[in-house]
């Protein structure tokens, strides 16, 4: 391949990924394209390029994964190279040589390396032919369902279903025995095909408690194969990475040797191209096994970045363009220690449901040795349409537990509001004991982080002082933009001041009742939980009399701190370095509540009925599969919560519903 450098490059993908492309993409000193669907048109990716190209609908099939659309849109732009980023069409042999064949260059490795590591069993009888230790399982490609059967009873259980295509957990199931495996099969087709367009599944032995640990390798068109050493990225939910660091804690320098050597054997093996990642399960032995490898750049690159000094993009960009390596295996040496956790719009507490929303506050602190990867900010809308990650907080340090206390530090000042997401959940993972120590694997949140432990507890003294701020902003507002009464009379004016003001929030923990009388100079009397204090309100941001508050500063018994605020309709946001608090104000005359549907199974999130399993009169017990539901790109069951009969059934495969609506009545067995 001739040296030929790169100056136009498309980023055919979005979110953070899109936009940490494009900044290393900015810094060479490249001409930068983005693409973006209808539900992306105004997303941070979209603005941080030169150019940007509407795709299509919001359905990625109809946007981001239209080899044609994408192809449309490199011509209109006349760019010289297409990076795809990770997801997506990242892994699509069919896209790569497609690029090849319009005369663009894939910032990826051959199509030919991506068709044979993208089917795991393709690739799992590549690598043992190579002399990569391989799990035990099927290697043979397109076993139906008996055969699979069959194939399971001689390996035995527990095993693991996954998909031949793809990765990310989609299309993967664990069977502890023989009468849960059709269902699972089942599953896990379905959701590899909706991710991958391809219902090919292989069968391998599940090691109980392993280590998932990775290796990081580069490739150039010299014949030159590196690896960056390794990662750890055993912290796992529904089999997806949630926290990842390097170097594993698990690992000295004798068994990095053997695993980087393993994965160069691997990489080599496959004529691989670029960066790319080899991926392994690590049992307590040290013994190692061929997991996958990813023809890619994996989400969490950033910490061999910030432990190596490279950038992996730049590296990629170059190599694309036919630079050799830079540098030999002797050259890389390991700096200090990096975590990485992932910010996913997820509910901790119900099985990490995916969750929708707008952005209403992005708040991510600049602090040393910190660096956050983001693809949102306030205002940005969270569909069902993709993947639910947020942005990436990665914490670099000389130690392993310096880098984790400037990650929890990071986290713990983060404001992020509008949408639920996993924040309170990753601080508990981060402060567990085990993790302290290292001595994690990858059924750690299983085992100990029980849905009514994970989550950090909030603190009530915090959520208290965000309801006192909360109502002094709207104080504050309603003297900016004045009422009902003249000018001259100021908010808060009572013909008879000893009659205090009170407001009720409802926050996340029950209600929360501030009563308050103003006096001169900004300044309050506040009752709160029965207990009283003096407030002023000694700054408020903008300084325009335009009604809009974004930050007050506020002194309450002394004590005086920034709060970051954010009023829309009649919720209330508060950020400070106690948290971030949600607050919504109690009508005084409180609306009707909506009845409930006695026995109702409702959707918890905005998806498509992808099944219904009973119809009306069908007898159901508790825990029974009703419908099955796929939001962002994973299914998930809704169960019968009694022993009943099926009344009536809502819902159809195929229709979109949203939260709260009713999918199935199911009537309680009398007790």
């Amino acid at each position: 391949m001739s040296l030929r450098p790169l100056r136009s490059v498309l980023v055919a993908n979005r979110g953070e990924i899109a936009c940490r492309i494009l900044r290393t993409l900015r810094a060479m000193g490249l001409r930068t394209v983005a693409v973006y669907s209808d539900a992306d048109a105004s997303a941070p990716h979209v603005a941080a390029a030169d150019e940007a190209v509407r795709l299509g609908p919001a359905p990625s099939c109809d946007s981001y994964l239209s080899i044609e659309r994408l192809l449309a849109a490199a011509r209109r732009t006349a760019v010289e190279a297409i990076h795809p980023g990770y997801g997506f069409l990242s892994e699509n042999a069919a896209f790569a040589r497609a690029c090849r064949e319009a005369g663009l260059v894939f910032i990826g490795p051959p199509p030919e390396a991506i068709e044979t590591m993208g089917s795991k069993i393709a690739a799992k009888r590549l690598m043992a032919t190579a002399g990569v230790p391989v799990l035990p399982g099927t290697m043979d490609a397109g076993l139906d369902d008996t055969g699979l059967c069959r194939a399971a009873t001689e390996l035995g259980f527990p095993l693991l279903v996954k998909a031949s295509a793809g990765g990310g957990g989609k299309g993967m199931r664990v069977v502890r025995d023989a009468d849960a495996l059709g269902d699972a099969l089942a599953a896990a087709r379905r959701e590899a095909t909706g991710a991958f367009g391809d219902d090919t599944l292989l069968l391998e032995r599940w090691i109980e408690a392993p280590r998932h640990v990775e290796i990081q390798v580069l490739a150039d068109t010299y014949g030159q194969v590196v690896h960056c050493f390794e990662r750890e990225c055993s912290i796992q939910r529904r089999h997806q990475k949630v926290i990842e660091e390097a170097p594993s804690p698990a690992v000295d320098a004798a068994l990095r040797e053997r695993m980087g050597a393993a994965a160069v054997a691997a990489a080599r093996a496959v004529g691989y191209i670029g960066a790319g990642t080899v991926e392994f399960i690590l049992d307590g032995a040290g013994r190692f096994f061929f997991l996958e490898m990813n023809t890619r750049l994996q989400v969490e690159h950033p910490v061999t970045e910030a432990i190596t000094g490279l950038d992996l993009v730049r590296l990629q960009v170059e190599i694309a363009g036919g630079a050799p390596l830079p540098f030999e295996q002797g050259a890389l040496r390991i700096d200090g220690h990096a975590i990485e956790a992932r910010l996913y719009a997820e509910d901790p507490a119900k099985d990490f449901l995916p969750a929708t929303g707008v952005v209403t506050l992005w708040c991510p602190p600049e602090l040393p040795g910190v660096r956050w990867d983001a693809g949102v900010t306030e205002g940005t809308p969270v569909s069902v349409h993709y993947d639910p990650l947020l942005a990436k907080v990665i914490a670099h340090g000389p130690t392993r537990e310096l880098a984790r206390m400037r990650l929890v530090d990071a986290l713990e000042r983060l404001g992020v509001a509008g949408v639920r997401t996993n924040q309170r959940f990753v601080l508990a993972v981060l402060e567990h004991p085990r993790f302290v120590e290292g001595r994690i694997d990858t059924g750690f949140v299983d085992r100990w982080l029980p849905p009514e432990g994970r989550e950090r507890p909030r603190d009530p003294a915090a959520e208290r002082i965000h309801a006192i701020v909360a109502t002094l902003l709207g104080h504050e507002q309603r003297r900016r933009c004045g009422g009902p009464l003249p000018a001259s009379i100021p908010s808060g004016w009572r013909n008879n001041p000893w009659r205090v003001q009170c407001t009720r929030w409802r926050t996340a923990e029950g209600e929360i009742e501030v009563s308050y009388v103003a006096r001169s100079g900004q300044r309050f009397t506040v009752e709160v939980a029965g207990t009283s204090c003096e407030a002023w309100v000694a700054g408020v941001e903008p300084p325009a009399e335009d009604g809009r508050v974004t930050a007050l500063v506020v002194e309450i018994d002394g004590l005086r701190r920034r709060f970051e605020v954010r009023s829309v309709g009649e919720r209330v946001v508060v950020h400070s370095r106690l948290g971030t608090s949600e607050l919504t104000e109690v009508p005084r005359f409180p609306r009707p509540e909506h009845e409930l549907v006695a026995g109702g199974c409702v959707a918890p999130m905005t998806g498509v009925v992808r099944a219904v399993h009973v119809a009306p009169g069908d007898r159901v017990a508790a825990g029974t599969v009703l419908v099955v539901i796929e939001a962002m790109k994973m299914e998930h069951p809704m169960r019968a919560a009694v022993d009943g009969v099926v009344r009536e059934v809502r819902v159809e495969v195929g229709q979109m519903v949203d939260p709260d609506v009713v999918l199935v009545v199911v009537e309680a067995d009398a007790t």
